[in-house]
C-alpha cells in the first residue's frame, strides 16, 4: 500500500490512498477515500464500493470519491485487470480470452478485501455501464451481500443487445472503422470526437475530453460485453442479496439524459425488470416488506420515481459518463439520497 496525491478536474486527492492487494489472477488497484469531513451522514451510511465500466478504471470515480467522502462516507473503487494500475495481461489474452466471469472475480475479490478492512460491514455497490452489468451478475450468482445496489447508466441484466444497436446507429461508420482498425476493441473510441459523441454531453471542453481519452485502457475484452448481450441475471436472486431496510428501496437506476446508448427506454425497462421481480418476491412472502406503489419523488429534473424496491432517477443534460460530465454533482446527490433511505 502507498499513498498518492493527484490533481484531477480541479480536485486534489490528499485523502485518497491507493492499495494494490493480490488476487488469484494478479494484483489489482483499489482506491480508498477516507471520510475527511464532518460525520454528517457517515455513521448511518454504509461504505460505498464503485465499479467502473469498459475502457475505464478506478480513476473515473474520483469526483464522486471526493464529494461523498467529504460527507463522512468511506468510499472504495476498483480497477479490474487491464484497467488503471492493476495488472495488465497481453493484448490477445484480454481481447479474446477474458470473460465476464474473470472480471467478476476481480470485483468480488475487491469487495471482500474492502469488507474485511471495514470490519465486515456490508457496502452499497455502485456499478457504471458494463461494471453495472458485472455488479448484477455477481449478486445474481449470490457471491456477496450488499446494503444496496446503484446502477449508473448500467447494462441491463436482461441483456444489452439494444444498447449496442444504439451505439451502432449512433456511429454509421462503426463497422467500416472496426475493419480498417483490424478489429481493435478501442476503434469505437479512437478519436476524442467519438468519445464525446458516445460518453459526454456537449458541455465539457475539448481539452477535458482529450485528457479523458488519454486515460482509457489501451484495449478491452470483447467477451465481457458479448457475455452480457442476452439475459445474464436472475432478478429475484439478486434482490435477495440486498439487505437494505424494510422501508427503503433496494436498487437505484441512475440515468443520464440524454444518454445516446443507454437510452431512457432501456433504463425504464431495467427498473421494471427489478420492480416486477420485487413484486413477485413480496407475493411469495420471500421479502418481509410492503409492495409499495410507484410514485414520483422530489429530485432535480422532476422525473424521479420510487416504488416496488427500485428508484429511477434522472440527471438532466448529462452524457453516458455522468460521473465525469459537468452535471456530476447532481448524480452524486441522487446517489447520496438513495443511500440515506436504505
Amino acid at each position: 500500500m502507498f499513498n498518492f496525491h493527484f490533481t484531477y478536474n480541479g480536485f486534489t486527492g490528499d485523502s485518497i490512498e491507493r492499495f494494490i492487494p493480490p488476487t488469484a489472477g494478479g494484483n489489482i488497484e483499489i482506491l480508498y477515500a477516507k471520510p475527511n469531513g464532518p460525520p454528517g451522514h457517515g455513521p448511518r451510511i454504509s461504505p460505498l464500493f464503485f465499479v467502473h465500466g469498459g475502457m475505464g478504471g478506478a480513476w473515473v470515480w474520483q469526483e464522486y470519491l471526493q464529494n461523498l467522502s467529504a460527507r463522512g462516507i468511506p468510499c472504495y473503487t476498483i480497477s479490474m485487470r487491464d484497467h488503471g494500475n492493476s495488472w495488465h495481461p497481453s493484448y490477445l489474452r484480454i481481447v479474446y480470452g477474458t470473460k465476464k466471469r474473470m472480471l467478476a472475480n476481480d470485483v468480488v475479490a475487491g469487495i471482500r478485501w474492502a469488507q474485511e478492512r471495514e470490519g465486515g460491514n456490508e457496502r452499497v455497490l455502485v456499478g457504471h455501464c458494463s461494471g453495472g452489468g458485472l455488479s448484477q451478475f455477481i449478486l445474481s450468482e449470490q457471491e456477496v451481500k450488499v446494503k444496496g445496489l446503484a446502477l449508473v447508466a448500467a447494462v441491463p441484466g436482461s441483456g444489452s443487445v439494444r444498447v449496442y444497436w444504439n451505439w451502432w446507429c449512433l456511429d454509421p461508420w462503426f463497422t467500416l472503422r472496426m475493419i480498417l482498425h483490424g478489429w481493435h476493441p478501442n476503434s469505437p473510441l479512437s478519436h476524442p470526437a467519438l468519445t464525446r459523441r458516445v460518453f459526454f454531453s456537449e458541455q465539457p471542453s475539448d481539452a477535458y475530453v482529450e485528457s479523458f481519452q488519454k486515460r482509457v485502457s489501451p484495449y478491452e475484452s470483447f467477451l465481457w460485453p458479448l457475455g452480457m448481450s442476452y439475459p445474464f441475471t436472475n432478478p429475484q436472486k439478486l434482490l435477495q442479496q440486498i439487505t437494505g431496510s424494510e422501508a427503503g428501496q433496494k436498487v437505484l437506476v441512475l440515468w443520464d439524459g440524454p444518454d445516446k446508448i443507454m437510452t431512457l427506454p432501456v433504463m425504464e425497462r431495467l427498473a421494471a425488470f427489478y420492480r416486477e421481480a420485487y413484486h413477485r418476491l413480496v407475493g411469495k412472502k420471500k421479502l418481509d416488506v410492503g409492495d409499495s406503489e410507484i410514485k414520483a419523488i422530489a429530485g432535480e429534473g422532476d422525473q424521479d420515481t420510487a416504488g416496488r424496491g427500485v428508484r429511477l432517477c434522472i440527471v438532466p443534460g448529462a452524457g453516458h459518463h455522468l460521473q465525469n460530465d459537468v452535471q456530476w454533482e447532481a448524480g452524486a446527490q441522487k446517489l447520496l439520497e438513495f443511500c440515506e433511505q436504505l
